[in-house]
């Protein structure tokens, strides 16, 4: 039996020889060039370690997360300012929408080139005088932020945060967990806070988040919440006419008890 095992794979050498012949240049031309490949390797640098690789693309593709991100949508994703949506940059480079406000807002045009992201003047300033531009900012974008979603852009903008109730949810309980909208009492600023208008019981109350309660009112204005429920009447529910009233063992309190 191992004789014929021995025969069997000597006939598989041979034909594997014959159907394969060698070829002495190709050998020859192949063991040069494996020669040159294996110089080129031994006088290149190691390549760097997985670990070094990872930690130089996280660190570079952290940076480039910071340059790309504007400083409109850095101020809108701060706590508390899920109130206001993003203002196009167009409308803030048109002079004729900032119309009144240079004469409100010290700092005026650092804080503008703030907001549009040319503040090439940082490096220049003490900490100081920067925290004071942050702030006139800050004061500048509200009060465009409240011209601009008085316009057809900017409803729309509003309008798809209301329908993922971003503003909040009416606390009263009988309009249950009607979405509401931020208004404000006073188109002045530093006036009044801001507050969110129901339009189910049309009443308006303190917002649940206190972050939002600081916001300045005038950043929404007086005028949004009714212009919005006019340019999209189907977001407006039916009033709410159910009312609690109050009983006593269950009977209900006479008005002349109240009263008394």
């Amino acid at each position: 039996m191992q004789k014929i095992g021995s025969s069997t794979s000597g006939r598989s050498a041979v034909t594997a020889t014959r159907s394969n012949p060698i070829n002495l240049e190709a050998s020859s031309s192949s063991s040069t060039k494996k020669l040159t490949s294996q110089l080129s390797k031994d006088s290149k640098p190691p390549p760097a370690t997985i670990s070094e690789t990872g930690s130089e693309e996280t660190e570079l593709s952290t940076s480039e997360g910071e340059d790309d991100t504007s400083w409109i949508t850095w101020f809108c994703g701060l706590r508390g300012n899920e109130l206001l949506c993003e203002v196009d940059e167009e409308f803030i480079q048109d002079d004729f929408n900032l119309c009144g406000l240079q004469a409100q807002i010290p700092h005026y045009d650092h804080a503008l080139d703030m907001i549009l992201d040319n503040d090439s003047f940082s490096g220049e300033l003490d900490d100081e005088a920067h925290s004071g531009i942050e702030n006139a900012a800050e004061m500048l974008y509200g009060l465009i932020h409240a011209r601009y979603i008085l316009t057809s852009k900017g409803i729309n903008a509003m309008h798809e945060k209301y329908k993922r109730a971003e503003f909040g949810r009416c606390p009263r309980v009988l309009c249950e967990g009607q979405p509401c909208l931020p208004v404000g009492t006073s188109d002045i600023a530093h006036n009044a806070a801001v507050k969110i208008y129901c339009p189910k019981c049309e009443d308006i109350y303190f917002p649940r988040c206190k972050y939002q309660s600081n916001m300045d009112g005038a950043y929404v204005g007086t005028t949004f919440p009714h212009l919005y429920l006019m340019s999209y009447p189907s977001s407006k529910p039916a009033t709410a006419t159910e009312q609690y009233v109050p009983r006593v063992f269950g009977f209900k309190l006479h008005k002349e008890s109240k009263s008394s």
